[in-house]
């Protein structure tokens, strides 16, 4: 799921495939670090079981659009065309800046996917400065993926817990068991396949 994936395209066809079917896609949920607990409090399933992902357990965690970029990416499987920027919380941030493997538990990682589309109205502006210029920005919206790091509580995947979300509700649980080995190529990242961008 969660992807991440500027290094997705790198594994192929049949990867590209499986990544369509769910992107780095990471889940939220109590972490076995409190201060992540604290820092990152996420919806209560027990009073809303439909926010929580299936196998996992993972929920919307509050405030993520609000969490600090760490790539954006296009990912193009034949008809399929994405634009998508993963986000990270304080603890994944850090990790990914000091280049900390395996990522410490209470990390978070969002993958946000929107379609890619043309923008006219870019074009128009561009136009006198850039001749034939084209502009692409993000459509509408197509779901969120998380992966949410707690080495105890999901040791048989790697220890990551996986999350899809389309408007709000979670994705189903064949959905969500194709998670994990979408990401198993990327085990020598901790299973993540983001790279945290550089600054120009």
């Amino acid at each position: 799921m969660l992807n991440a994936y500027s290094g997705a395209l790198s594994y192929g066809g049949a990867f590209a495939t499986c990544v369509v079917i769910c992107l780095c896609g990471v889940c939220v949920t109590k972490s076995a670090a409190q201060s992540a607990k604290e820092a990152q409090p996420q919806a209560d399933a027990t009073t809303n079981p439909s926010s929580a992902s299936p196998i996992y357990g993972v929920t919307i965690p509050p405030g993520y659009r609000d969490w600090k970029l760490i790539a954006v990416n296009q990912l193009v499987v034949g008809k399929n065309d994405q634009l998508r920027a993963q986000f990270g919380n304080d603890i994944a941030i850090r990790a990914f800046k000091e280049g900390k493997l395996p990522f410490p538990d209470g990390a978070i990682i969002a993958a946000i996917h929107w379609t890619h589309v043309p923008s006219e109205d870019n074009d128009k502006v561009l136009t006198t400065a850039f001749p034939g210029a084209q502009s692409f920005v993000v459509g509408s919206p197509v779901n969120v993926q998380f992966m949410v790091k707690d080495s105890q509580k999901y040791a048989a995947t790697g220890g990551w817990g996986f999350g899809d979300f389309t408007k709000g509700k979670a994705g189903s649980e064949a959905l969500h068991a194709a998670c994990f080995p979408c990401h198993e190529p990327a085990k020598a990242h901790d299973f993540v396949f983001a790279h945290y961008a550089p600054a120009p």
